[in-house]
């Protein structure tokens, strides 16, 4: 079975991993009356929603963890199936899903008034582990710095590498969490990046990366199997934190990161439209940009459906991710 196939068998695996899995854990998740919180201020059509069972990210973690440790497992015994560099995107993810459920739970039960964790104390935690990681792929693993469309060499960045990395990492958390607000959204997006970065990954010849990112686009499509529009499942903090980090880190690995700001189109046009609206509202006292943000509630206001924004901001991360990854092979 040459790469290609096997990335693709493994992500298939994963996809039915992840189908299997979501029944029982929509029922526990129901039984320990695990919904949804809604923005009081946000649209009214969202109110539905109030309810549906969240921290879905567990529902993607549990088959990208299981495969990802059994091949490593299976390594050992002189199979060569993955790699140890595998491990480091699969830590990161389950490091931020962590953070998240912490955030989640804190909503759900309401503990600091249902706001979760601080912005602060979360932001804490998000460097912490994104300045490990950073340290990691340069020290340990020796990462490429930076590849750049139209140079077939290395561009080395020197100390500069280190903040730009941990601000990748932190700020694509970042970046997905503020996507994830319509059913599929989030999950779509986010497969067609590691679609792209898996295929830069291969055409790389890192097999074992590019087989991480398909058994991970192979999870995300077993939970889309639940969240897509009416969604039955919402992956919350634990999965949208997860997935935005470990994108960064993977386009690290790859030494592409120059392209995730158009791999990632939707994610960066989310978290900039919060970042313009809330710094253009307080230089101006209280005017706006936005009618709301992050950014797919504006065109919700504006009387676009929810399946039309998810349907035409995928069409914008697919054409993205192909320009991605025609640029990375230039």
């Amino acid at each position: 079975m040459n790469n290609t196939s096997m990335a693709l068998a493994l992500s298939a695996f994963s996809f039915l991993l992840a189908v299997i899995w979501g029944q029982p854990l929509l029922r526990v998740l129901r039984m320990l009356k695990i919904g949804e919180h809604i923005r009081v201020d946000g649209p009214k059509n969202h109110l539905s929603k109030l309810g549906t069972p969240t921290m879905g990210g567990v529902l993607i973690l549990f088959p990208v963890a299981l495969l990802t440790i059994l091949f490593n497992a299976v390594k050992v015994f002189g199979v060569s199936v993955f790699g140890n560099s595998t491990l480091v995107p699969l830590i990161v993810f389950t490091a931020f899903a962590l953070i998240g459920s912490i955030d989640d739970w804190y909503s759900l039960r309401e503990i600091r008034d249902g706001d979760g964790l601080s912005a602060l104390a979360k932001l804490i935690l998000q460097l912490v582990i994104s300045i490990a990681t950073v340290l990691v792929l340069r020290l340990m693993l020796k990462v490429p710095e930076l590849y750049l469309p139209g140079f077939d060499f290395e561009i080395r960045l020197g100390f500069w590498y280190f903040p730009i990395a941990v601000i990748a990492i932190a700020g694509f958390s970042n970046a997905v969490n503020f996507t994830d607000g319509l059913d599929g959204l989030a999950g779509l997006i986010s497969a067609t990046a590691f679609v792209a970065y898996g295929v830069i990954a291969l055409f790389q010849g890192q097999i074992f990366l590019a087989r991480f990112c398909f058994i991970l686009v192979g999870a995300i499509f077993g939970f889309l199997w639940f969240n897509v529009y009416p969604a039955e499942l919402f992956m919350g903090d634990t999965g949208s934190l997860a997935l935005g980090a470990t994108l960064a880190v993977v386009a690290l690995m790859t030494g592409q990161w120059a392209v995730l700001p158009i791999i990632g189109i939707i994610p960066l046009s989310e978290l900039l439209s919060v970042v313009i609206q809330v710094v253009f509202f307080k230089l101006t006292k209280g005017r706006r940009i936005f009618k709301m943000t992050p950014l797919h509630h504006h065109f919700e206001l504006l009387g676009w459906s929810e399946t039309q924004i998810v349907q035409r901001f995928w069409l914008i991360g697919l054409v993205a991710g192909l320009v991605g990854v025609a640029l990375s092979l230039v």
